[in-house]
């Protein structure tokens, strides 16, 4: 329920967005091979330093620091141009996140990280060639023995380096398929879930139905610049549009985590080759969106991946609002914040 499918699909809080904690001490480097004749045979190491005069408490999720998960942790081009992610998106609430989502680095210390990403891009319609590699630098941070009780509590940093790397890719760039759970299932064939999901699925669509009229009638007013400064409200339009009149009859909707992908924190991920939807537990304790009308902040709610391939830049409202325009656009929070903030003004 509450917008979570929405948060899923495409993926709001009275909380303004304050002025960000600007920490600049961390560094990134890659290393990694530069001819390879198999996909397989693409390793990187990235290490994350901290230059900084404190510890830092780094959410992982989509950053280089997260091998555990196939988010993406780089962005890959080919001749200027992107190639596909087919990897996993996901959908976070840092209230139920544990310290198994972060990752601690102490003054003056480096962690480091292998990855293996042959299955989280398209390499096999992108051709053999030349492909640069740069990892994803921007992170949210937290003291460390912080807890993280709301959404928005996280600072937005982006590390001061991260250079590329270049792998001229040849020989066996065939499709690999992320892997999959064994164990998995992929339909819901719990019934009381089954009709969570559905009701969620009902009210995601109605949410962003709400979102696309008002942008329709309101246009860019203070409500639209705090979470997309100067976009195009059309653009951000026509991302709640495709959410409302979402139809797909192949899409799954599934209640078992089949890619084992439902870690510390996690509501829900966004398999990108498929846009299946797989929601995990948390995700079962939502409410719903009439209760912003009874006490619940927008904050605490929780559509976008499935229909419009935004990413995950960052979690919680204040956040959102602090994103560059483009970021915003692509931020799979902004639309899920945005939507309910719409919900608690005008239908309440």
């Amino acid at each position: 329920m509450f917008a979570l499918s929405f948060a899923a699909f495409v993926l709001a809080s009275t909380v303004a967005a304050g002025p960000l904690k600007r920490y600049n001490g961390l560094t990134v480097s890659v290393t990694g091979p530069s001819d390879v004749t198999s996909i397989d045979e693409l390793k990187f190491t990235a290490s994350v330093t901290n230059n900084g005069a404190e510890s830092v408490k780094v959410l992982k999720y989509g950053t280089v620091l997260d091998n555990g998960l196939p988010t993406r942790s780089f962005t890959v081009t080919k001749d200027g141009a992107d190639v596909s992610f087919t990897g996993i998106k996901v959908s976070v609430s840092l209230e139920d996140a544990d310290d198994t989502a972060y990752t601690v680095i102490p003054v003056g210390e480096t962690v480091s990280v292998e990855h293996e990403v042959a299955s989280l891009f398209d390499f096999a319609t992108a051709g053999e060639g030349s492909f640069t590699f740069e990892p994803i630098q921007t992170f949210q941070i937290a003291e460390v023995e912080a807890q993280i009780t709301a959404l928005g509590q996280m600072d937005k940093v982006a590390a001061s380096s991260a250079p590329s790397v270049t792998v001229n890719i040849s020989g066996d760039l065939s499709k690999r398929e992320v892997r999959q759970n064994k164990r998995a299932v992929d339909i819901c064939t719990n019934a009381s879930r089954k009709s969570f999901i559905d009701a969620s699925y009902t009210e995601a669509k109605q949410l962003a139905t709400v979102a696309a009229n008002y942008i329709s009638s309101n246009g860019a007013n203070s409500l639209f610049t705090s979470y997309y400064k100067s976009s195009s409200t059309s653009t951000i339009r026509s991302v709640f549009t495709a959410v409302a009149g979402e139809n797909s009859s192949s899409r799954t909707l599934s209640c078992t985590d089949s890619f084992g992908a439902c870690s510390s924190g996690v509501i829900a991920y966004t398999v990108i080759a498929t846009t299946n939807i797989y929601y995990c537990s948390i995700f079962f304790n939502e409410v719903p969106s009439t209760s912003l009308c009874s006490g619940t902040s927008v904050a605490s709610r929780n559509l976008t991946h499935a229909l419009s391939d935004t990413d995950d830049i960052g979690y919680g409202c204040a956040f959102d609002q602090s994103l560059s325009a483009t970021q915003a656009r692509q931020n799979a929070d902004n639309y899920n914040c945005f939507s309910t903030q719409v919900y608690a003004n005008t239908q309440c």
